[in-house]
This record gives structure tokens, sequence and C-alpha cells, in this order.
């Protein structure tokens, strides 16, 4: 396993945005995302998605993608042995986590960088897994029996002047066309992408991921010139 703490996603300065790029499913998606400048790639293990990676055919291009570009293996609900064999595969830099896991689970994996995915609905479900020792909070937009990957927005406003102790990333309905409007609202750790990049499904847009990095970047520049805005 890399040293994911090198890795720019993993830095906690404040001079930018970090954008993942989220349901890769094939070495050419992952090309073009990294082309456009992505941070990181998010590469989902549950069968019950529409975005499942095979590892076993997928791996060899997984292992050969540029040592900067962190490697985020998306589960629910690992049992230890299995998230443990993930981690000692050399094929990830972090487990994001969007079942039940609870804070002992967590706690297992002490050395390890594992991202919370918070379906929110309210600030509570954020409330109950602020102590997990985790490297970052994922919020993601809540909708019965489904994991993520909704395509809907939550509401934003939920966390003006809410101060969270960790990296927080923002996922759910981002868009090219609604992310600066998002960081005009909150100014996150990073921002997670999926179907609003999407030609198809399980096919990535370049044009798409390229307007998307470069809005992010956009607005990231606006706070360096303009920090109190």
């Amino acid at each position: 396993m890399s040293d994911s703490a090198a890795k720019p996603f993993f830095q906690t300065a404040a001079d930018r945005v970090r954008v993942k790029i989220c349901g890769i499913t094939n070495a050419r998606d992952a090309e073009a995302a990294i082309e456009a400048g992505a941070d990181a790639l998010g590469l989902n293990l549950c069968p019950v998605s529409k975005r499942f990676l095979n590892l076993d055919r997928e791996s060899d291009w997984i292992l050969q993608l540029p040592e900067r570009i962190a490697r985020v293996a998306v589960v629910a609900d690992p049992v230890i042995e299995e998230a443990t064999r993930w981690f000692e595969s050399s094929l990830f830099d972090c487990l994001q986590l969007h079942g039940h896991e609870s804070l002992a689970f967590c706690e297992s994996f002490s050395g390890f960088t594992l991202i919370k995915a918070v379906r929110l609905d309210s600030l509570e479900a954020l409330n109950q897994v602020r102590d997990y020792p985790v490297f970052s909070f994922l919020l993601d937009s809540h909708h019965e029996g489904l994991l993520g990957g909704t395509g809907v927005p939550f509401d934003w406003d939920l966390l003006k002047n809410v101060a969270v102790a960790k990296p927080i990333i923002i996922a759910g309905g981002l868009t090219p066309d609604n992310v600066t409007r998002l960081l005009k609202i909150v100014r996150p750790h990073a921002v997670d992408v999926s179907s609003g990049v999407e030609s198809a499904p399980r096919r990535k847009d370049f044009s798409k991921m390229r307007d998307f990095i470069a809005a992010v970047k956009s607005a990231s520049s606006s706070w360096l010139l303009n920090p109190d805005s």
C-alpha cells in the first residue's frame, strides 16, 4: 500500500478544493479523468451498484495509475477480513464507507485512511459519526434504499455555519453547472462527482469532467484572491 498522506487529495492545506471522480469502471475513463485534472478516482466495490468494478478483471490498470492519484475503494459494510485484504492488496489508498459501519469497525483500522459517507437528511446524521477516527466525512444525499449515487443534491444550506473538525467532501447531484453555486455556500476539502460527468451509465464524458474541474479551480482561485468573501 502506498503512502496516502503524500498524495494531493489527502493533503489538507486550504489552497484549493480537491476533486474526486467516482464510479470509474475502466482504464479509458480513468485516463480521461486524470487528464482533466482529477486528484482521486472512486472505484466501486459494491455488487449492487450499477458502477460495480470487478477486481478480478480490472486490477491491472488500477495498479498502473499514476502515483499521485488517490485510489479510493467505495464499499458498504465490509467484514474486517475483507477490508484488510483490500488495504493489503496495494490497489487502494483509502476505503470510503457507505454502509452502517460502527465506531469499533473504524477503530480497527487505526493507521489506515478511511472516509465515512453520511447520507445527509439532517445534521443529526453527521452528529452521530463526528467521533469516528476517519480522515474525512463525505456528505451525500439521502434516498431510502440507496447507498449513494442518487444524482440529486441535498440541501447545501444545512452546512452553513456548521463546524466540523475533519475535512469535508461534498457529493450528491453535482454537475459542471451547479458546483460553483455549492462552493459559494460551503468551502469543502473536496467535491465528489459521478453521474454528473457521465455521457451514459458507466461511461464518463471528458468534456463534462474538464468543465467540472475548471469550475472548481475557478472557485478556488477566487477564494485565494478574496479570502473573506
